[in-house]
C-alpha cells in the first residue's frame, strides 16, 4: 500500500502553512520550495480548502492559512479526506468479482484499513512539526547536521572466539 502524490503533496502543504503561523503562504512559494508543479498544487490546496484544513483568502495579498491551529489537525483526518482507499476493486461501488459472495479479502483489508487509520488518528499536524523541518524548509542548501568523515575499521583480533559444533 502507498500514499499517492496528492496525498503526500496534501501533507507536505500542510506542513509548510503550519510551519509559517498565522502568516499568509502563497502557492507559487510552496510550489517553488518544493519543486511541485503549481497546477497540481493547486488541486491540492483546492481539496484542503474544501476539507476545512486550509483556509484560502483570494486576491492581491492573498494567501492560505490553517483552518485551525496545528494541534486540532488530525493526520488520519487529512488522510482520509485525501486518498481513495479502496485497495481492491471489491471494495468500491464499481464491482464486477464474480467470487465477492464467498471472498474475505474486502473484510480483511478493510481490517488492515482500520488498523492503519486508528494509528493515524494519534498525531496531529503539530506532531510532524519540529526545528529541522524548519530549517530544510527555509535554509534548503545548508546542511543541518555537520557531514563527517566515514572511517572504516577492520578489527585486528578476535576477542572471543566461539567454536560452533553441532550437536
Amino acid at each position: 500500500m502507498y500514499l499517492t502524490q496528492h496525498t503526500d503533496y496534501g501533507l507536505r502543504v500542510l506542513i509548510y502553512t503550519a510551519i509559517n503561523d498565522d502568516a499568509l503562504v502563497n502557492i507559487s512559494t510552496i510550489a517553488d520550495t518544493y519543486g511541485i508543479s503549481k497546477s497540481h498544487l493547486m488541486k491540492v490546496v483546492t481539496a484542503l480548502v474544501k476539507g476545512g484544513f486550509l483556509t484560502s483568502v483570494r486576491g492581491k495579498g492573498g494567501g492560505l492559512k490553517l483552518a485551525m491551529t496545528a494541534d486540532k489537525i488530525n493526520i488520519g483526518a487529512v488522510i482520509r479526506h485525501l486518498e481513495p482507499m479502496q485497495l481492491v476493486e471489491c471494495m468500491g461501488n464499481n464491482n464486477d468479482c464474480l467470487i465477492t459472495p464467498s471472498c474475505r479479502l474486502a473484510g480483511i483489508l478493510g481490517g488492515a484499513i482500520k488498523s492503519f487509520f486508528n494509528y493515524l488518528d494519534g498525531f496531529t499536524l503539530e506532531d510532524l512539526l519540529n526545528k529541522p523541518t524548519y530549517d530544510l524548509l527555509y535554509f534548503p542548501k545548508i546542511d543541518i547536521l555537520p557531514e563527517q568523515e566515514v572511517v572504516e575499521t577492520m578489527p585486528t583480533t578476535v576477542s572471543d572466539e566461539v567454536e560452533c559444533v553441532p550437536e
